[in-house]
């Protein structure tokens, strides 16, 4: 068997050095094999086609939050949060407390856009309706069956400058940590501090059904929010050796993994500036976040598996001698937009970068796949991180790449069995390129396992080259 696989190897490596479209290889050691023992193992290549789709929202599963608005090549992105905070269970404010302030805060990571134009913040109480932990919600949700908008919560909206650090603070390490801290209004506070009762997260929700944050003014920054939470500031005494004695505290209030938190976006004019990419689908397709636009990719499925089919049958009987198998079948999207300059020098054209990992997923499944929170198989999805390399005259280029052999081999095999009909309707494989964010983990043996694919919420555009522009679809067959 080992044998027999190193010999398959050197014929793969061979036929991958062909330039022709299609080569057979299968005469290589010829003369030392009985015919019904020798391999075969040919290359091909063949046609896609591609086009850019466009959902009307997301799934949501997000660990950032995208806050403000911003104009961009790709239409005016606004984003809001919607959030409950988490109830600190078992938790007593101490006799006699007296309140003196609450704050709203809101740590960011990073922002897209411009770093000094003006952000105006706002924030609402959700008065309408809260979430189910349990259930799952989408990116482009009506806010007004949530909040109704009626009065700020704030004493008056907030200013912020995304490079500015006049709240921020320094963590236990001494990095920056970019943060806002907002001061709430006098009604809020009340209502806020009248809530003393932490049995549960439930009855907690029914008081305090969530908060929404949004832009009121401003165009130009988009921040990476990260962590929202209110502090209560408050005081209270007790008679220590016959003296009172006054003890300030503090107690946080978090929108943390045990509540819901909510994106909204809304694109302005979004129908219109993808009908003006679909214009250019000859050349180039384009993959925007969290705009839902993506990339579709059709694979003559049923021309490719016939081809392969036909190349194992005996040329006299016309039966199928060999059981055929995918040794490569490659996939490179080329990354036409990749900005590789210094940061502050980004403009507007190459503010929005390319997903740092890009799934290529069957169109029929994405609907569940994100909703279940599945991982990537070899027969459903596939993923790849942005790659760097050099073409042949020395020029740095950026691609994703997909090997789909054990996708087809899974394909061919029940037809080559019987154990499907060979006249089924799908003769074309539809798959789609979405931007997603990545969780790995060590495994016990020092490898590095993908725990988690969510589709992006954060900030990006791919332009890649179309199918009609130079990709490619490589295959490396072989029967035995």
């Amino acid at each position: 068997m080992l044998k027999r696989f190193a010999f398959i190897g050197v014929l793969v490596a061979v036929a991958c050095c062909q330039t022709a479209c299609k080569d057979d290889v299968s005469t290589t050691g010829e003369s030392i094999l009985e015919p019904e023992d020798r391999i075969i193992v040919l290359a091909d290549t063949f046609a896609l086609k591609s086009e850019i789709m466009s959902s009307e929202a997301i799934t949501l599963q997000a660990d950032s939050f995208l806050l403000g608005e911003l104009e961009t090549d790709y239409g005016v992105l606004r984003a809001s949060i919607l959030t409950q905070v988490a109830c600190p269970e078992g938790f007593r404010y101490p006799e006699g407390f007296v309140v003196d302030s609450i704050c709203l805060f809101l740590y960011y990571s990073s922002w897209v856009g411009d770093a000094n134009s003006p952000l105006a913040i706002n924030a609402y109480m959700m008065d309408k309706n809260t979430f189910r932990y349990s259930d799952t919600y989408s990116s482009d949700l009506d806010i007004d069956d949530y909040c109704t908008r009626d009065k700020s919560i704030l004493t008056n909206h907030r200013i912020v400058v995304a490079s500015e650090k006049r709240d921020s603070v320094k963590d236990s390490y001494g990095n920056y940590v970019p943060m806002i801290r907002m001061r709430v209004n006098d009604d809020f506070e009340q209502y806020f501090s009248a809530i003393t009762s932490f049995t549960s997260q439930e009855k907690f929700n029914e008081q305090f059904k969530g908060l929404l944050l949004e832009s009121s003014f401003g165009s130009s920054t988009v921040l990476n929010v990260t962590d929202v939470a209110f502090g209560v500031y408050y005081h209270f005494s007790y008679n220590k050796n016959g003296r009172d004695t006054v003890v300030e505290d503090m107690k946080a209030f978090y929108a943390n993994s045990e509540v819901r938190t909510i994106n909204h976006f809304a694109y302005q004019d979004k129908q219109e500036w993808v009908e003006e990419l679909e214009k250019d689908s000859d050349t180039y397709n384009y993959i925007v976040a969290p705009a839902g636009v993506y990339t579709r990719l059709r694979f003559p499925i049923k021309k490719i598996a016939d081809d392969i089919i036909d190349d194992m049958r005996d040329p006299l009987t016309g039966d199928t001698v060999k059981r055929p198998y995918v040794n490569k079948a490659e996939v490179r999207v080329a990354v036409e937009n990749k900005f590789t300059g210094s940061s502050k020098d980004r403009g507007r054209d190459n503010w929005l970068q390319p997903a740092d990992y890009m799934l290529l997923l069957r169109e029929e499944s994405a609907p569940r796949f994100f909703r279940k929170k599945e991982l990537p198989s070899d027969t459903c999805a596939l993923l790849s991180a942005l790659t760097s390399g050099i073409d042949s005259v020395g020029n740095t280029i950026y691609y994703y790449t997909y090997d789909m052999s054990d996708l087809l081999t899974n394909y061919l095999h029940p037809l080559v069995s019987n154990e499907v009909s060979k006249d089924r309707g799908d003769s074309v494989l539809t798959m789609v390129l979405v931007p997603v964010t990545v969780k790995t983990a060590t495994t016990s043996n020092s490898a590095v396992a993908v725990t988690a694919v969510k589709e992006q919420q954060t900030m990006s555009a791919t332009k890649i080259r179309s199918a009609k522009n130079g990709m490619r679809f490589e295959i490396v067959y072989s029967g035995f």
